[in-house]
């Protein structure tokens, strides 16, 4: 480094310097205050945001030696020249914290990077300082703390997806909650990890970039792969565009997305188990009114299955047992468009099922049996001579006075879930009350 006394504005308009143009826009072009001085405490270089910070301007700064009566106290200058000039014989970077002066004769507290400069015999040449107030660093610090917290020890994943909506880093959470190491889904599509609900995903991230945040969280479904199958599960997901903190137009520079999320699958499985029973049991509570105020005790079974379909199942049968232990229709829904239960005109001619018919092995077990249709079964529902198009079936018996009175079949189509074994409990209870019904009616006719 020469020990000129010019500024880089200067620098820049010396004929025949190379580079000079090239260098005074670098060096009044940076963030960060800069200035620099020769292996005497010269300085030789001072940008503007040196100007701005202290009020010097380049031709007041360069060409004086340290910092004596201009911008530190007679008290402080030698010490903070010596600890600057340091940084010419100690390896790396050297972080110190000076009170300088201002022009205007305030004092600001500044943090400095200082390193030294090696001429061309790779001898000590100088040294540059880089520095700005110490508010300033200590804010970048905070916010550099925060993100490598936010990517290390966050509670709630954290996923930082480009505009072409690929993850760029992923948290050790988000890792979790993908099923995948941190670096397996770095710029790979969403849709290779997640399956179901990619689509609403990746509208959210489009609606983020080109029309900011929304104003609060919402709860994605989403279904992943794995090596064990896929798993179904629930994200509270809130997002922040990123912007470049760079850029000066009035349309900001798009960075991508960030994507906070909590894996709230428990809780909200939960919340909708919760609804559902409170349905489930308001439904039998009005069933239980409704039928009290019916005489016949068969229209008052039919009321009871009216109200327990809803929201459970789309289709019931019940079939009483005749003497012999076969089985006859006696009540049901229309085999074609919803309709409420009926009595079945079958003249109590026992049905054909075959030994591996549900609502035999339900019968022979006297608990529920399940069953669900496969792909390769286009006629599974009528083999079994239930309603056409139905693909999962749950049959309960119908108990009461330590007898059997009969099957209790509940159906539903393709575009709803398999019975579960919650479901099962809820159609044994609706059973008992029917079968309690279909008691007081007597015979197998009714």
């Amino acid at each position: 480094m020469s020990a000129s006394t010019g500024s880089a504005s200067d620098t820049a308009r010396v004929p025949g310097v190379p580079g000079a143009d090239l260098l005074a826009a670098l060096l009044d072009g940076m963030d960060a205050a800069l200035c620099a001085l020769d292996v005497d405490g010269t300085v030789t270089h001072w940008n503007r945001e040196a100007e701005r910070i202290l009020g010097w301007s380049a031709g007041e700064a360069v060409g004086r030696r340290g910092f004596d009566g201009w911008a530190a106290r007679s008290a402080d200058a030698e010490e903070t020249l010596a600890r600057l000039m340091r940084a010419m014989t100690a390896p790396g970077r050297q972080v110190h914290e000076f009170a300088l002066l201002r022009k205007d004769g305030g004092r600001v507290l500044v943090r400095t990077q200082t390193a030294g400069v090696r001429g061309a015999d790779g001898g000590p040449a100088g040294v540059y300082c880089a520095f700005s107030e110490v508010h300033v660093q200590v804010d970048l610090e905070r916010s550099i703390a925060l993100s490598e917290a936010l990517f290390e020890d966050a509670s709630w994943g954290v996923v930082l997806v480009d505009v072409d909506l690929r993850p760029a880093v992923v948290n050790a959470y988000a890792a979790r909650a993908l099923g995948t190491a941190r670096t397996t889904p770095l710029g790979r599509p969403l849709g290779e990890i997640v399956t179901q609900g990619v689509e609403q995903l990746e509208a959210a991230l489009q609606h983020v970039l080109a029309a900011g945040a929304p104003p609060e969280p919402a709860d994605l479904w989403v279904t992943l792969r794995g090596p064990r199958g896929d798993r179904r599960r629930c994200w509270r997901s809130g997002f922040v565009r990123l912007a470049s903190p760079l850029a000066e137009a009035p349309e900001p520079v798009p960075l991508g997305v960030g994507w906070l999320f909590q894996d709230v699958t428990e809780a909200r499985l939960a919340a909708q188990e919760a609804d559902r029973l409170r349905f489930r049991w308001s439904q039998l509570h009005r069933a239980g009114a409704a039928a009290a105020e019916c005489e016949d005790p068969r229209e008052a079974a039919a009321v009871l299955l009216d109200f327990a379909l809803a929201g459970f199942a789309d289709h019931v049968l019940v079939d009483r047992t005749l003497p012999d232990g076969r089985l006859a229709r006696a009540l049901a829904t229309p085999a074609g468009a919803p309709g409420p239960v009926t009595p079945a005109v079958t003249g109590g001619i026992p049905l054909p099922y075959p030994p591996s018919h549900p609502a035999l092995q339900s019968l022979s077990r006297q608990g529920p049996a399940r069953a669900t249709a496969t792909p390769d079964t286009p006629d599974w529902s009528t083999a079994r001579l239930w309603p056409p198009d139905m693909a999962h079936a749950l049959c309960v018996p119908l108990r009461s006075r330590a007898r059997t009175l009969g099957i209790a079949t509940f159906l539903r189509s393709p575009s709803r879930p398999a019975f579960a074994r919650e479901d099962a409990v809820y159609a044994e209870t609706v059973a008992g009350r029917v079968a309690a019904e279909l008691g007081r009616a007597g015979g197998p006719e009714a």
